[in-house]
């Protein structure tokens, strides 16, 4: 038997709460491979799913959340993994469609894992989770368009966040200028901590223009905020510049123009981390091990347990939760 967080759901009330329940292997939706969990983290989808109408995300009850893990394999039917290797996952609709990482064991499709690379433990992994591995997915894309450091400042919006702050720790640990985009002054010392430059006032940015070119001042962006915010940033982009779009916190809507596409060929990039291929996840994870400073990485780090996931699912929806929350499952 083992400890997992279940969300169940009342059958009065439609409604799902979660617990902390002892489940056993049988219990366990099939899979290629067994997983030992040792950590998971929190993501904006995880509070979702942790809600009580599930957020739209969760179609089946009793169910277990938890969109990411990192552990060691206890059992394998498929070639690619024995027992005793390390392996992360991310993506894959696993803690939505399928059961995830919130409990002590897990058990998953061959396809969807990916080794751990030198260089990281599991806790390291899970202190990256999928907000790290989708700013790594960030950098890699707005490199391969042809930004390097010399080109000038790079904006990171929600910086303060989990997607933000890696953003951030990496770029400044590759030479690049980090001008970093918050609503929350107190998070100034924290994000400068990380390596930003200059920290930028959401206020300054979250109001639309009638211009649909502003001065030339961003060599590249990475924005987890959308909406307004990234329509004013488009504008301010530098000649050929690209912006990773990975979010959505400020609104899906869009309310730009084509002119900064057409008159100073900047690109949008969309960056999509759930269904990544095999090869790609495989590169990120290796810049990750390699490009992100361990120090900044644990200063990002607020421990958490199981039995402290349904608060803080609550608190990642309303934005209260700063930087990444690691979730030891067997404490």
């Amino acid at each position: 038997m083992f400890n997992a967080l279940v969300m169940e759901k009342d059958d009065e009330s439609g409604l799902a709460s979660p617990s902390v329940k002892q489940l056993s292997l049988d219990d366990l939706p099939n899979g290629d491979v067994t997983v030992a969990v040792e950590y998971s983290t929190v993501n904006y989808k995880d509070g979702l799913c942790t809600s009580p109408k599930g957020g739209g995300l969760v179609r089946n009850y009793p169910h277990v959340p938890g969109i990411d893990y990192a552990g060691t394999v206890e059992a394998s039917s498929d070639d690619r993994f024995k027992p005793g290797d390390k392996v992360v996952l991310t993506g894959w609709r696993v803690g939505e469609a399928h059961w995830g990482g919130y409990s002590q064991k897990a058990n998953a499709l061959a396809d969807w894992l990916v080794p751990l690379p030198d260089g990281l433990d599991a806790r390291q992994a899970m202190a990256v989770g999928t907000a790290g591995f989708t700013a790594m997915l960030a950098v890699m894309a707005l490199e391969d368009h042809g930004m390097t450091p010399d080109h000038g400042p790079v904006l990171v919006t929600g910086a303060a966040g989990g997607v933000g702050s890696v953003a951030t720790a990496i770029l400044s640990n590759l030479g690049y200028e980090v001008a970093a985009v918050t609503g929350r002054p107190e998070a100034g010392d924290y994000l400068k901590s990380l390596g930003a430059s200059t920290i930028v006032p959401r206020e300054e940015l979250n109001e639309t223009t009638k211009r649909p070119l502003e001065s030339e001042s961003w060599a590249g962006c990475v924005d987890a905020v959308g909406g307004e915010m990234l329509a004013r940033v488009l504008g301010q982009m530098k000649y050929g510049a690209s912006v990773a779009a990975v979010g959505l916190a400020g609104g899906a809507a869009l309310p730009a123009t084509v002119i900064p596409f057409l008159l100073r060929g900047v690109n949008l990039l969309g960056i999509d981390s759930v269904m990544q291929p095999y090869e790609n996840r495989v590169r990120a994870w290796r810049r990750i091990a390699t490009d992100l400073p361990m120090d900044k990485l644990e200063a990002m780090v607020q421990p958490a347990t199981l039995n402290d996931l349904p608060q803080l699912g609550a608190d990642i929806l309303k934005g209260q939760v700063k930087g990444r929350v690691v979730v030891d499952v067997n404490a």
